[in-house]
Order: structure tokens, then C-alpha cells, then sequence
């Protein structure tokens, strides 16, 4: 009988490797570079100002003549670490009207978790350069290409109200990555 070969995470994975300043080479010699989105809350914002955010989103778009992908995270919240806090505290208080204030807080909590389903979200967009010769590759010239790419949408989304933070720490990049590809906690934990 023979033996079936297993290939590796690493060998599925698109990535080769993880440069200086936030640059991830991919196996077929095209380059990444991440950018968080820090976004405004566009519910808050009056019709007149939703409608010029759009606009801006739109130009946004047009704008970019270069390979981009939109990556949201989204992750359920934890909310059992403030509950055990508020636990904490009613056995310290000696007013049996707090006591009960807060037993109806955290009631209050753990069904608003159950129907609405806390989460955060976590916007980044993902920017692409192609070498046009991968044989000669100049990683200042790469960095460039992806700093104006990045320097573009920053101008277009800060139109919008965004704010735009380039990921260059090689760990972050690293987290960013862990978490899209393995959604358990416990993975997340170990860096």
C-alpha cells in the first residue's frame, strides 16, 4: 500500500514570505501590503452627510485602478470577563438596591448578547502590485508602487471621514492572517 503525501499549511498558503515595512511577497512573485480601516459610524450621520460620504466612497472607487480586496472580520465578543467584574462588585456592596440594579444589568447583557450577537469588526483592505519583471525585483521600488497605492486610498477614504493606518509590524501582519484562516480563540491567544 502506499503512503498518501500531506501537504503542509504552509504549502496551501498563497504566501511566501513577510518583508520589511508591512510588504508580503506571495508565491507567484506578486506583493501585498495591509491597510486598516478605521471607519466612521455612518447611522450617525445626517441624510446631507451620508449622501456626500457615498459620493466620496464612489470616487474612492473609481479612483483605484489597481487590484484591491475589502477583508472584514468580525468576531463575537466576550462578554463574560465584564460580568464576572460586575459579580465581583455586587458581592461588595452592601446596598441590597445596587445588588439588585446590577443582577438585572447583567440579565440585561446576556440577553442582548443572545439576540443581537455582539461582535467587533475589523475593516482592512488588502492592496496588490505585479511586477512587470519578476526576474529583476527591487523591493524600494515595490515598497513605492504599494506607498502611493496606500497614500491614494488614504486621500479617498479620509474624504469619506475614514482613517487609514498602514500594518507594517511583521507580528500584526501575522495576527491579521492567523485569525482570517483559523477562527479559534485559542489560536489567537498563542501570539
Amino acid at each position: 500500500m502506499k503512503k498518501q503525501k500531506l501537504n503542509s499549511m504552509q504549502e496551501w498558503l498563497p504566501f511566501d514570505k513577510i518583508l520589511d515595512k508591512g510588504i508580503i511577497k506571495l508565491k507567484d512573485n506578486n506583493f501585498i501590503k495591509i491597510i486598516k480601516v478605521i471607519p466612521i459610524n455612518f447611522n450617525l450621520k445626517s441624510n446631507l452627510e451620508k449622501e456626500a460620504i457615498l459620493n466620496s466612497y464612489k470616487l474612492f472607487l473609481k479612483t483605484c485602478n489597481f487590484d484591491i480586496q475589502i477583508l472584514i472580520q468580525s468576531k463575537k465578543e466576550d462578554l463574560s470577563k465584564n460580568i464576572s467584574k460586575i459579580k465581583e462588585n455586587i458581592k461588595k456592596e452592601n446596598d441590597e438596591k445596587i445588588s439588585e440594579i446590577s443582577e438585572n444589568y447583567i440579565n440585561f447583557i446576556k440577553d442582548l448578547n443572545k439576540t443581537r450577537k455582539s461582535s467587533s469588526k475589523n475593516f482592512f483592505i488588502l492592496i496588490k502590485y505585479s511586477p512587470k519583471n519578476s526576474d529583476n525585483i527591487d523591493i524600494e521600488i515595490i515598497n513605492q508602487e504599494l506607498n502611493e497605492k496606500v497614500y491614494k486610498i488614504k486621500e479617498c477614504l479620509a474624504r469619506c471621514g475614514n482613517y487609514i493606518v498602514p500594518i507594517n509590524n511583521i507580528e500584526e501582519i501575522k495576527k491579521i492572517y492567523i485569525s482570517y484562516f483559523n477562527k479559534r480563540k485559542e489560536v489567537e491567544e498563542l501570539f
